[in-house]
């Protein structure tokens, strides 16, 4: 044995507890010691693919009983796991790829698990969105996670309109067949101006990170269809400060079409004019219509 791992042999792992493991996201030596020390001492493993975790497994040699647990059966299975755990077993809960309850099962587990009175113990590791957080740069001081938006494009518009005034940065995760309409979507729903960063295939052979403006977003994408291959983490500049304190640079614009057009045109035409977010014009007209 190692010196390192006999640093991760030499800690306290209580029995009757639930161990939340991060697990690589795409590269596989991004494991850690504490890690491989926990999934190879524990009495078995919850898994949200036992396929995906067996492969994981025999990297390492390491052998478990396996038990499924995912979005599907969540409730139901974590009533099982209570019970290996009212046994006195040490049981770890993996989820496909990085670290579970972030946009991947495990949350309701942890809920069932804690409100049986019985100890909840993570194990940081991988994570797409801290990876792709600490490649953005000094725009993004602050963060709001949303993960993935609806798939349908009215409920998108809509999540989008909520988040437009926002002015921490936004991150979000998208599976390669949206990634274009998605992108497209946040650059009509929160102005074109606004800084973006699309990494893809993080800690992979084909990782690429590529920051442009929401609106050469989708060029950027079209021009390479490798492009848009592999998972996404994209993460969004806030909204402007004007926009945020409720005022607009764009505000004499906005009254001079308020004078002839609906709200709704209004905004269309003020955000075609000056690549402004249709959904902070759009709120911004409205209060204006209405003081």
């Amino acid at each position: 044995m190692t010196p390192l791992l006999e640093l991760a042999l030499g800690q306290q792992y209580p029995a009757a507890a639930l161990y939340v493991v991060a697990t690589p996201i795409g590269n596989i030596a991004d494991i850690t010691l504490r890690a491989l020390h926990v999934l190879g001492l524990v009495d078995r493993i919850a898994a949200e693919d036992t396929r995906n975790t067996g492969q994981l497994l025999a990297r390492y040699g390491i052998t478990k009983p396996l038990l499924a647990l995912h979005q599907h059966n969540e409730r139901v299975v974590a009533a099982r796991v209570i019970e290996h755990l009212q046994a006195g077993e040490r049981m770890a809960y993996v989820s496909d790829a990085g670290t579970p309850g972030i946009s991947d099962p495990g949350a309701k587990l942890v809920d069932a698990v804690r409100a049986a009175g019985l100890a909840v113990i993570p194990l940081p590791g991988a994570s797409a969105l801290a990876t792709a957080l600490s490649a953005a740069g000094d725009w993004v001081a602050t963060f709001s996670f949303i993960g993935f938006l609806p798939p349908k494009a009215k409920q998108r518009a809509a999540a989008l309109q909520a988040l437009a005034t926002q002015p921490s940065a936004l991150v979000f995760y998208e599976a390669p067949h949206r990634i274009v309409e998605t992108v497209a979507a946040l650059a009509d729903g929160l102005g074109g101006t606004r800084r973006l960063l699309i990494a893809r295939e993080l800690t992979k052979l084909h990782e690429a990170l590529h920051v442009c403006t929401l609106a050469d977003g989708p060029a950027w994408l079209a021009a390479d269809a490798n492009r848009q291959r592999g998972e996404f983490v994209l993460v969004v500049e806030g909204a402007p400060a004007q926009e945020v304190a409720g005022e607009s640079e764009h505000d004499v614009l906005l009254g001079i079409l308020l004078k002839e057009l609906s709200v709704s045109a209004a905004a269309k035409v003020a955000a075609a004019i000056t690549g402004g977010s249709r959904n902070a014009l759009y709120a911004r007209a409205l209060a204006l219509q209405q003081d």
